[in-house]
């Protein structure tokens, strides 16, 4: 094997090792709400907490809130709803709040397409859901979206205090393995880098002094 055809080699993820690497980044990330429901209902059943059940009761529904927002947004970004082919933009705001609601982020979406097609509908909730990841004490994540000829450019605009993006990240991003760091937040910038180019699009990232700006062209 040449030394060009063993780099290009060392760059491909098997689809069953990314497939792990998906499976587990949603187990993390659904492990946390899940097992504070089972904490809340512990809670419940032990007589001498009984004083904590008004607590017990907050912890359960929060919990179950922020399961279900994961559930529905991870279902679109990961699974991308198979059965779908365009999406509502109006229903991916509310997946992307609803996952924004347990992040200290805030979220601006101005995006002014009424519908996208599967890759441009993964690429705005992954997208806008790594800027907010990309603010760890807060700030404001926008996230925009205009038809160019025949492309859809987005962009998510994370500005804050102490704004950063992991290494691992910008690696996933133009297609790198991961070497060093955590697969979790890797694998969904490789993801995106994936589908992305399997339609003909591209994906990538600033980064300036407390600004990180995720920008991507899909093709409709």
């Amino acid at each position: 094997m040449s030394e060009e055809s063993a780099a290009q080699s060392a760059l491909v993820t098997r689809p069953a090792e990314l497939a792990a690497y998906l499976a587990a980044r949603m187990c993390h990330d659904f492990i946390s709400p899940a097992s504070a429901i089972v904490s809340g209902l512990d809670l419940l059943d032990d007589p001498s907490a009984q004083d904590m059940r008004e607590e017990a009761m907050g912890l359960i529904a929060t919990s179950a809130r922020k399961l279900t927002d994961l559930l529905q947004f991870s279902r679109v970004a990961f699974g991308a709803s198979a059965s779908a082919e365009t999406f509502d933009v109006r229903e991916l705001e509310k997946l992307a709040r609803g996952v924004f609601g347990h992040m200290r982020a805030e979220l601006e979406w101005l995006v002014e397409t009424p519908s996208v097609n599967k890759p441009a509908a993964r690429a705005l909730l992954n997208l806008a859901q790594m800027a907010g990841a990309a603010l760890p004490t807060g700030g404001v994540a926008r996230v925009r979206a205009v038809q160019e000829g025949a492309s859809l450019a987005i962009a998510a605009d994370a500005g804050g205090p102490r704004a950063k993006l992991r290494p691992e990240v910008l690696r996933g991003l133009r297609g790198e393995p991961l070497g060093e760091g955590l697969h979790g937040h890797w694998v969904q910038a490789y993801y995106v880098h994936l589908f992305l180019g399997d339609v003909g699009g591209r994906v990538f990232a600033d980064v300036n002094e407390e600004r990180v700006i995720f920008a991507a062209t899909v093709p409709i």
